[in-house]
């Protein structure tokens, strides 16, 4: 018979330790999961960021294209043709 209590001490035991370790774990996932969403959102900050900046950077290229650079004039001609025509298109579209 104290065999048998004992195996059910032992059984207790483990169980509770892996009640405990089971426990941590949750914890550990909770914690986790937090940091990868603050780090979710830090990306998702750092890419429009990066969004402005390319914006700004292609903003100032074509107004030094347009300003006389003559490395672009060709591109800023193209892209001039491009606004007009994007221009037509919503005129068109207004005079429907």
């Amino acid at each position: 018979m104290s065999e048998l209590v004992e195996i059910v001490d032992s059984l207790e035991n483990k169980v509770s330790k892996l009640l405990h370790k089971m426990e941590l774990l949750y914890q550990l996932n909770a914690k986790l999961k937090q940091e990868l969403k603050l780090l979710e959102e830090e990306n998702e900050l750092k890419e429009n960021a990066l969004n402005e900046w390319e914006e700004k950077y292609n903003s100032l290229k074509m107004a030094s294209t347009m300003l006389g650079s003559n490395t672009s004039k060709t591109e800023a001609k193209l892209k001039i043709n491009t606004l007009i025509r994007e221009l037509d298109v919503c005129i068109a579209k207004l005079a429907d």
